[in-house]
């Protein structure tokens, strides 16, 4: 899980994303491992996030669950199975608080990847 979570922070760092975060749930979840989460300036910003992680997933041969359709609206999500990447503008991270949610989770370094 740790080379594909490298991976997907690579690709969202290439295109700026802003404030990634990684919350940690190994066995706690019964849904995924890891959240990643990262800020959009724009919804063109968020499409770029969502375009470039996509492509570097796949081009390493991480399977990818699900994805939502582009629509704007400041909230895109990638279900890699072992993780959910969940891409936000600043206003609706601000307002869904993942973080605050899921505080008991534990935080991954995305440096330390």
């Amino acid at each position: 899980m740790l080379k594909n979570l490298k991976i997907c922070c690579e690709a969202l760092q290439d295109k700026k994303a802003e404030d990634l975060t990684l919350l940690y749930f190994g066995e706690t979840s019964p849904l995924t491992d890891c959240f990643v989460i990262a800020t959009g300036m724009s919804d063109p910003h968020l499409k770029a996030l969502r375009d470039n992680v996509e492509k570097s997933l796949k081009d390493n041969k991480v399977e990818i669950f699900a994805k939502d359709r582009y629509r704007p609206g400041g909230w895109l999500i990638i279900d890699a199975i072992e993780f959910v990447v969940h891409l936000f503008s600043r206003e609706k991270r601000d307002h869904f608080a993942l973080e605050d949610l899921w505080k008991d989770a534990a935080r991954i370094d995305p440096e330390s990847l």
